[in-house]
């Protein structure tokens, strides 16, 4: 499997638009998101955002690694600073492997919990040419709930729903090509499992950051 497959399955924020169609998905999801949350949200107050990445469901702070096989080969994320985004300071979550170029994503977290995803190293940031940011993280999960999000584009894209809530967080997302991918989220961890056709990506190593 290329690098490329392991990051689209493996981010924790996907590129998703407004318009996107996925009709199994039509009656539960709120186009404007949730907890009176505008997502994507165009003009990010970084008033709004706080230094560090705590979320139970995705902690994402500096010097925390975590290490995903499919069985075959490993890629790598490293939780790093980030740079400063439409005036939000971010984290990147740097993902590599063996034989490849490392490669960055951009994410922050906002006053109430909230992870949101900034942007992708080469690719787009929020507050460019058009870019949102998206949702990468509810504070306050509910099954149920259900948005849509925005990155670099307002083309056809990703819907996610919360299916279970408990030991795991268990968040269920239709992609633009109508493929079906399962995220599996453990607290104070973060991502431990996802499931695609064809592929499973399992968590295999966990580094807490040093304090």
């Amino acid at each position: 499997m290329g690098r490329a497959t392991v990051r689209r399955l493996l981010a924790a924020g996907v590129v998703v638009a407004l318009a996107a169609s996925c009709g199994s998905y039509t009656d539960s999801i709120d186009p404007a998101g949730v907890d009176e949350l505008e997502i994507p949200t165009p003009t990010p107050d970084p008033d709004d955002f706080v230094a560090t990445i705590d979320n139970p469901w995705l902690p994402y702070e500096p010097g925390a690694r975590w290490t995903y096989s499919d069985g075959s080969a490993d890629v790598t994320f490293a939780a790093e600073e980030g740079p400063t985004i439409a005036g939000v300071a971010t984290t990147a979550v740097v993902a590599g492997g063996s034989g490849s170029v490392p490669s960055a994503d951009y994410y922050a977290q906002d006053t109430d919990g909230n992870v949101w995803w900034f942007g992708r190293e080469g690719e787009w940031r929020a507050g460019e040419d058009g870019a949102e940011a998206g949702m990468a993280m509810l504070a306050r999960p509910r099954v149920g709930d259900g948005y849509a999000e925005m990155g670099s584009d307002g083309g056809p894209g990703q819907r996610s729903v919360i299916r279970e809530l408990g030991d795991e967080l268990v968040i269920e997302t239709t992609t633009s090509a109508g493929d079906v991918v399962v995220r599996h989220y453990e607290r104070d961890t973060g991502l431990v499992l996802s499931e695609a056709p064809e592929t499973e990506l399992r968590l295999v190593a966990y580094d807490e950051p040093q304090s």
